[in-house]
Formats: structure tokens, sequence, C-alpha cells
């Protein structure tokens, strides 16, 4: 028999066992957005040095593909959002790109509301918050790209710093334009190509060679596009023991790879909105470390949109939340009737007496 030092242990093992299984979709969760984070300060610093866009896509995904193929992880990203982020994040900076890119869910939802693919009860108020997060959330959008403000000077940056950035403010005024655009592009297709996948693996169910498939793809598609543009040149392919060989491996290791796996664990046990609800972390965490290490200026007008946005993102978030929690309920009502109907079916018949 088992003594009672024994017994202590071993109940000790299973609640530590049963909190580590608790706070380990949290952990994990904030491990995956500091990922992410690190994929805008590692693409931001790769493409701003005069790495190819085209080459850097390809180079993604033929990581993603050698990283993926032989595990079952999850789907990789389409090749034209691939682009459109990096030629944006160029053009704009890494702060700024990781809190455009959570306007995505709001996105997502307007066209498959369009195409009809998802459905709203605004009498609801899972419906209505879902629609009042649409609409603030492409406000705070609108207020990030149309109004700068002052720039917030950081006790971190240095003086030199602070002054080199309020000259770029006027005088890269129009790339900011034309980055913020590409930006919205990129959220657009990454939109769509969700619609599209959702509707694809209803079909063609094996995740894996369709992973495989987009990833190399994506090489082919980013390789053709670099020797249509850049005239053959085999310059721009040529990579050394830097930053130009570090960010495709980073990003198609941790973003393209392991993120996936991780959010399909995490979401076949917390779900989708629990997942969804990390996303304005990698954002934090881009701007902190990207006015640290880049010096990138973040404005009045980027806080200020940002807070509106979130706002927006998470009450579209809790709609969601509301609409899966009503649906869960009512397939379990419709399961525990059909029960009582077989049990009543499925019962002898009463016997007749005879007279």
């Amino acid at each position: 028999m088992l003594d009672s030092n024994e017994i202590a242990q071993t109940m000790e093992k299973m609640f530590t066992r049963k909190a580590f299984q608790k706070v380990k979709p949290y952990v994990v969760m904030v491990l995956l957005q500091s990922g992410f984070a690190g994929m805008h300060l590692v693409s931001t610093a790769t493409v701003k040095d005069g790495m190819n866009h085209f080459v850097l896509a390809a180079y993604r995904n033929a990581v993603a593909a050698a990283v993926i193929a032989p595990f079952a992880f999850w789907l990789e990203r389409p090749v034209l959002d691939q682009n459109f982020y990096y030629l944006g994040v160029k053009l704009t900076s890494a702060s700024f790109t990781a809190a455009l890119e959570n306007i995505n869910p709001a996105v997502t939802f307007l066209l498959a509301l369009v195409l009809r693919v998802e459905k709203v009860n605004v009498q609801r108020r899972g419906g209505m918050a879902k629609m009042l997060g649409v609409l603030v959330t492409l406000s705070g959008a609108l207020l990030m790209i149309l109004y700068k403000g002052p720039l917030l000077h950081f006790p971190w940056a240095s003086t030199q710093d602070q002054r080199s950035a309020t000259a770029a403010v006027s005088e890269e005024e129009f790339m900011w334009v034309k980055g913020t655009l590409l930006i919205l592009g990129c959220c657009f297709s990454w939109s769509i190509f969700l619609i599209l996948q959702s509707n694809t693996l209803e079909s063609y169910p094996a995740n894996l060679t369709l992973t495989t498939w987009i990833c190399f793809l994506g090489v082919v598609a980013n390789s053709a596009a670099s020797t249509f543009v850049y005239r053959g040149n085999t310059a721009a392919w040529v990579v050394g023991w830097d930053k130009r060989l570090f960010a495709p491996i980073y990003s198609g290791v941790v973003c393209s790879g392991l993120s996936y796996y991780i959010l399909g664990m995490v979401m076949n046990e917390k779900g989708p909105v629990f997942a969804g609800a990390f996303s304005p972390l990698s954002m934090i965490i881009t701007a902190i470390l990207g006015s640290i290490i880049l010096s990138e200026k973040i404005t009045l007008g980027m806080l200020a949109g940002t807070i509106v946005l979130l706002a927006g993102l998470y009450s579209l978030l809790w709609g969601k939340s509301k609409d899966l929690s009503c649906s869960t309920k009512n397939e379990a009502q419709e399961g525990q009737n059909e029960m009582v109907t077989v049990v009543v079916s499925g019962g002898e018949p009463p016997k007749q007496e005879e007279v």
C-alpha cells in the first residue's frame, strides 16, 4: 500500500499537471504573438535594407514548405498578401503595420457577409455587437490613416532619433500613404484567402497536401515575378550570413510552421475566439521593440486609432463568442431531443391483453 508521502507526491503531481494544462494555452499564445512581433521587426529591417520582397517571399515559402511538408501543420498564407505586406512594411513601419493588421477580422466578416457565407441577426446581442465592432474597428483604422498628430517621445529614444523621426514625417508622407494602401491590400487579400480556404477544405479536406501545394506555388509565383520584374538579375537572390538569410528562415519556421501548429492546438482546446483575443499582443510588443531597435516613430493618431480599433475588435470577438455559445446550446438541445425521440420510438409497443 502507498504511504502518506507517496500519496501526497502523487496528488501534488496531479495538481501540477492540471495547473499546467490550464495555463498552457495562455503561455503558448503569448509566445506565439511574441514570435509574430519578431517577424514584423525582422521583415521591416530586411526589406528596408534593400532585399527584394519577391525573393524574401519566395525563400519564406520554400522554408515553410520544407518545414510543413513532413508534419501535419496548418495552412500557409497566400502569395499575394505576403507581397503586399512586405511592400507596405517597407514604406511605413513595423508598429503601424502590426496595428493596422488588426482590421483583418472585420474585413473578413464584411466579405463573408457580402458573399453570404456569414449570417448576422441584429436583433440579438451577439449580432449587434458584431456589427458595432466592425464599424468601430473601421473607424479606428481611418483615424490611424487620416490623423497623424504629434510624435510621442519615449524615454529610451535618443534626441537624435526623435529629430530624425520628426523630419521623416514631412519627407515620407507620400510613401506612407502608398504603404498604407498596400497594407490594406494585404488585409483584403488575406480575408479573401480565408473565405476561399474554408470553402476549399469542405471539398478537399487534405490539409497537409493543400499546405504544401500553397507553399510550393508561392515559391514558383514569386520566383517568376522576380525574374520578370528584375530582368533575371541573379544578384537579388544572393544571401549571406546576415538578416537576409535570417528573415526567410525565421518567417518560414516560426510564422508559417510553428504558428499554425500552435493555433490549431489552442483553437481545438479553447476555440477561435480565445486565439483571436491575443492578436493585439504582437502589436504591443512590436511597438515597444520597434521604437527601441528600429527607432520607429509613433504618433498620437496611431495610438488613438489603435485604441479605438482594439475596442471594435473585442466587440466583434465578443459577438462571435455569443453566437458560438448560442449555436452550441442549440446543437446540444437538438441532440437531447433526438435521444428522447430514439428512446421513445425504440421502446417496445405495449402488449394488448387478450379478452
